[in-house]
């Protein structure tokens, strides 16, 4: 990541706005944490706050959890909630944005049928309220604010509990019918490891970090020596996040480090055949897993991909995403225009 935002980028100062109608909110919902921001026009982050995503429960609980932490993103801007231009949300999931629901959320628990986010979250915090894919929100983002804004036509890799694909092209979004970008679910070896979509061989059976939580965990069981469980109950989480796995890398667990390796090798191989079909100007990686390791793991996944571009003599950039753990509710808070 750079040092220093560019001019056109997000900052974190904590000036008290002056007008409170010229800020907006952003949620970043992801499958280990909620990250909220109250943010102004010049993109200046005047407030934030995070909690863990709920376990349990069911969609009325993750919308609870989202409205406790963008009041105390708000809080900490010194605004209320009702008095922001809006709100958005990126989240997981099949977004029905005319009806403004979410289904099919795999990640959040008991989420299969479409619940009214904007409207129960909008009533909870007073304002109005968008939602839109999550990956598709941080992948705008970084194109508008972020690493990729010298590029028309990007991929945005989000490496997080799973792995999510954002697409720009030629300045513009590309959603297909709808289910555009799932890069995750690209296969990468026919017949493969069990993903957690069901289907055998996906990039993400190998590279999301809830498939390696899940193969970490038989691996275990079989007998193979880990400190990974240890450092995630040493420190109160209830999954392997993204920093259990920075910790135990820096334990040098042998486990970790086989599975992380599998992970760059399946990214590799997944990435470089989207950008065979989209031959795409730059690839920006980004999401939990993505950010944490950051650059020595973005050269790595670049590495891996070399052997697999049709067109290696002009390969794409690729970047690490430059909005950091905010990224995904920065770019959340442009559905407020």
């Amino acid at each position: 990541m750079p040092e220093a935002p560019k001019a056109d980028q997000p900052t974190t100062r904590s000036p008290r706005p002056a007008k409170a109608s010229n800020l907006r909110g952003g949620i970043d919902l992801g499958g280990t944490k909620i990250q909220a921001i109250v943010i102004d026009d010049a993109q200046t982050v005047m407030g934030q706050a995070r909690r863990p995503t709920p376990t349990k429960g069911g969609p009325q609980d993750v919308v609870d959890a989202m409205a406790e932490v963008l009041n105390a993103a708000a809080d900490a801007a010194g605004v209320t909630t009702s008095s922001l231009r809006g709100v958005g949300v990126g989240s997981p999931g099949v977004i029905d944005h005319k009806a403004g629901t979410v289904a099919n959320a795999g990640n959040l628990p008991d989420w299969k049928d479409p619940f009214p986010v904007v409207s129960s979250l909008g009533g909870l915090l007073g304002t109005k309220v968008e939602v839109g894919n999550d990956v598709d929100t941080a992948t705008q983002g970084e194109f508008e604010l972020g690493a990729a804004t010298d590029y028309k036509s990007i991929l945005g890799v989000f490496w997080g509990t799973g792995i999510g694909g954002g697409i720009i092209l030629n300045g513009k979004p590309w959603f297909g019918r709808g289910a555009a970008g799932e890069i995750g679910h690209v296969v990468i070896n026919e017949g493969g490891r069990r993903c957690t979509c069901g289907r055998r061989g996906c990039m993400e059976a190998y590279a999301g970090r809830m498939a390696m939580e899940i193969r970490a965990r038989k691996l275990h069981d079989d007998g193979k020596k880990t400190d990974l469980f240890k450092i995630m109950e040493k420190r109160g989480r209830p999954r392997l996040t993204s920093g259990v796995w920075a910790r135990a890398m820096d334990h040098g667990d042998d486990l970790a480090k086989e599975l992380l390796d599998e992970a760059v090798v399946a990214l590799g191989a997944g990435v470089g055949s989207c950008v065979n079909v989209l031959d795409i100007e730059a690839v920006v990686i980004g999401g939990g897993m993505g950010i944490r390791f950051g650059q020595p793991f973005v050269d790595r996944i670049e590495a891996a991909m070399i052997p697999h571009i049709l067109a290696s003599d002009r390969p794409p950039a690729v970047l690490l995403g430059a909005l950091g753990d905010l990224g995904g509710a920065i770019g959340a808070s442009l559905l407020i225009k």
